[in-house]
């Protein structure tokens, strides 16, 4: 059975502490808009997988019961950074499979200023989940102040410019893009415009990736409606359909850690592998996307994405986005939005957010960022630790 998005809504994210609002109220804007934009009413909704890192047990139930009290199955979801994208796949799994006819997939955030810590359980970072990862880093580049996941994805950096020559200013070029994307997003935390030798003079976090290279910590959230091919029948909601033609997950395998190198522990491996069995799967390629969002957390990453997705050879992303290939006018227009860099990162909200976009997108309604003519998009959100979670959707 066809599993079809047909309603979606999503906050503007907000930088952290800056809004009156708890993660409940996030909730219940994003899921009420989706709700409202499907034309469903929550008493028809089966199931809802809620996606969430840093509230407590059961703020699933919390969040959804703003929307109605009608005892349907929710489950709370936790894949870090991956988390809006893995609370899709299980409303997509739960319609596919029989399950349900229309289910509602949440995710949501309210975070702390400031970047993200290491993942470690009450300071002891031999308890944390991602211990594995820096251990690879740690033996190659050493173990380093700075926040641990800039330093992570910024010595990911300083291999592929060592290994293919990469620039400080292609990588820079990434972040001029999201930012330029976002000026025309007003759910983007961020409206600002940088150009190149801006972001290359900004505070370096851990170089060679400065500030404005780096995603945003974020409150918001964002929702989907997912359904059955009978129920876009029965409820007539062809004109709003938008097919999740085909969707992966993967997780770490010895790939990411054999070689020693932060490219392949960031998740470069995961992503290529799901890219491949989202391919495989949908009958399409690379070649047939119009318009892709994709996990830019560092600018670093959105360039290990490009050739993860098989946009262009390894070691080739940076003269890819240096091309212009990558934005308006371009062979695609990668994260409309502005992406995590610009538009922000609630991390239970990012995938589904994603997924917003590219319905809009798909829909012929992102309004002044439309990419004109796209009918199939992809979204790509990666969380480490690890899961790579990639998503080919297509009009119906």
């Amino acid at each position: 059975m066809k599993a079809y998005i047909v309603g979606v809504g999503m906050t503007k994210f907000e930088k952290p502490e800056t809004r009156d609002w708890q993660y409940w109220d996030m909730a219940r804007e994003a899921g009420t808009r989706a709700l409202a934009d499907a034309g469903v009413p929550y008493e028809q909704v089966q199931q809802v997988p809620v996606g969430y890192c840093f509230q407590a047990s059961t703020a699933g139930q919390r969040a959804v019961y703003e929307l109605g009290l009608t005892g349907v199955p929710v489950f709370n979801v936790n894949n870090n950074c991956a988390t809006g994208a893995t609370a899709l796949m299980l409303a997509r799994q739960f319609v596919e499979g029989g399950a349900c006819d229309c289910v509602l997939a949440l995710g949501f955030e309210k975070m702390a200023r400031g970047s993200l810590g290491s993942g470690a359980d009450g300071g002891d970072f031999k308890a944390s989940p991602v211990a594995r990862h820096y251990a690879v880093m740690a033996a190659r580049h050493g173990f380093e102040t700075t926040p641990p996941t800039a330093q992570i994805f910024g010595n990911a950096a300083r291999e592929h410019m060592e290994r293919y020559g990469t620039t400080e200013a292609q990588l820079a070029a990434v972040g001029a893009k999201n930012h330029r994307h976002s000026a025309n997003n007003p759910d983007a935390q961020f409206q600002d415009v940088y150009e190149v030798d801006e972001i290359l003079a900004a505070k370096t976090v851990h170089r060679p990736l400065t500030r404005l290279q780096c995603s945003l910590t974020s409150d918001g959230a964002a929702a989907a409606v997912v359904v059955s091919e009978r129920f876009v029948v029965q409820h007539g909601l062809h004109d709003k359909a938008v097919e999740i033609a085909a969707q992966a997950m993967t997780t770490d395998t010895e790939e990411s850690f054999a070689s020693g190198s932060c490219i392949d522990a960031v998740g470069k491996p995961m992503s290529r592998a799901a890219a491949r069995a989202v391919y495989e799967g949908a009958g399409l390629g690379i070649e047939d996307v119009d318009v892709v969002e994709l996990h830019d957390c560092f600018s670093i990453n959105e360039l290990l994405t490009y050739e993860a997705l098989g946009m262009c050879a390894d070691g080739e992303s940076g003269k890819l986005v240096e091309s212009g290939a990558t934005t308006y006018g371009g062979r695609w227009v990668v994260n409309p939005s502005g992406g995590l860099i610009s538009k922000g990162h609630p991390l239970g909200a990012t995938g589904l957010a994603q997924a917003a976009e590219l319905v809009r997108q798909l829909r012929g309604e992102a309004g002044p960022r439309q990419v004109a003519g796209a009918r199939v998009g992809l979204a790509h959100n990666i969380g480490l630790g690890g899961a790579a979670v990639v998503t080919l959707l297509r009009r119906f």
